[in-house]
């Protein structure tokens, strides 16, 4: 164990005018096991932006049939997922091909979704609103007509950026978004309190043994990474791990092949690969063409993971236990699977024993955040 300062700042709870419990101030510290937030220099935090941001991601008015909002696929009543949905249901109840990733500490990611290709909070933004399965617009427009006229939205730019009428656009919705994502930190879970904090009765002696599991046979790290002084449980890397990629090997040519040929612009990415499930499981190469990466999709981070599945990019395994099983058998899910040419080359059996699933499940269980320990008491019960 690594001994830190003990009590690092929790982020304060912001009673903003506009409303809503989950806005938090500008953080003066990260929570106990998390690094500095990032932040981008032409985007910087004020309360009120926090609070206009958390406004503009719960205002379902932003889609064609007036009921789904950035809220709907992250709501914070479900550690900002849309658990136990397998994927991730938008306008009209039509359904996409990939699973809602938490929005908790996404501020520590490098990109956004599942293949990475957004860059930051702000552009991945922009997407959900005009994809034809999530909120279905066929341009921002109706967006701006609502912040630029409703009476609350008229005030709250104009205090924030100063600006009003078509001086707004989707660059400040975008960036009061983004910045109310950036409050939803989340660490000082039970292993932070023992690895960082030095408590030593804060895991119990199976989720000690997992976290031996984990950085040791288990090879766990390698991705879901854990440094001497933080741990944001992912290397913000792609990986093909054997989900997914099996059921369209026959069709890999022929979608590859489509990507290559074709000029694609990240917005018809966006479209295809919500709307077709093959096209979805090409993963990572529908952004680079780059043949290493067919069937990768971005390392998770660990952080809460036992309060969002189901788990893998198209919600395919049901539990923790299930996971640390595909592992084990070296990425096969099950029997009938075919062999996997684009297995990543770390993802090989790794002869666990049942005991030692059971503890590195128990270990990834330590992983959860107070404010959402609740939740995991509400699993244990419906299990």
């Amino acid at each position: 164990m690594r001994t830190v300062l003990s009590g690092a700042i929790a982020i304060a709870t912001l009673l903003c005018v506009m409303g809503g419990s989950t806005t938090r101030a500008p953080a003066t510290e990260p929570p106990l096991g998390l690094p500095p937030l990032p932040l981008p220099k032409d985007n910087p935090q004020t309360p009120e932006k926090i609070a206009l941001g958390e406004t503009l991601f719960h205002d379902d008015r932003f889609s064609t049939t007036g009921d789904v909002s950035c809220a709907t696929c992250h709501d914070a009543d479900k550690a900002f997922t849309d658990s136990p949905l397998k994927v991730s249901e938008g306008i009209n109840k039509l359904t996409g091909t990939r699973n809602a990733p938490t929005v908790v500490n996404a501020a520590y990611l490098t990109t956004q979704f599942w293949d990475g290709r957004s860059p930051s909070l702000e552009d991945q933004a922009l997407h959900p609103f005009l994809n034809p399965v999530e909120m279905g617009l066929k341009d921002h427009q109706p967006i701006l007509d609502i912040v630029r006229t409703d009476p609350t939205y008229v005030e709250a730019f104009q205090t924030v950026f100063g600006k009003s009428g078509e001086d707004i656009t989707m660059t400040e919705v975008t960036q009061a978004i983004a910045a109310f994502e950036r409050t939803q930190v989340s660490g000082n879970s039970a292993f932070d309190r023992w690895f960082y904090g030095g408590e030593a009765g804060a895991l119990n002696d199976s989720q000690k043994r997992g976290f031996e599991l984990f950085v040791n046979e288990g090879r766990c790290v390698s991705c879901h990474v854990i440094e001497q002084t933080q741990a944001l449980f992912t290397d913000n890397r792609f990986h093909n791990i054997g989900v997914g990629i099996n059921n369209i090997q026959d069709n890999i040519p022929k979608l590859a092949g489509e990507f290559i040929k074709a000029e694609i612009t990240a917005s018809e990415v966006d479209v295809k690969v919500l709307t077709d499930a093959k096209t979805s499981e090409i993963g990572r190469f529908a952004i680079t063409r780059t043949f290493d990466d067919l069937g990768s999709f971005k390392t998770p981070t660990l952080r809460n993971v036992a309060v969002t599945a189901p788990y893998m990019h198209d919600g395919s395994v049901a539990n923790l236990r299930d996971v640390v099983v595909h592992y084990n058998n070296g990425g096969v899910t099950n029997e009938r699977d075919p062999v996997n040419d684009f297995l990543s080359g770390g993802i090989r059996p790794l002869n666990l024993t049942d005991r030692d699933i059971d503890d590195l499940v128990a270990f990834m269980e330590a992983l959860t955040s107070p404010e959402f320990q609740h939740l995991a008491k509400d699993n244990a019960q419906t299990k």
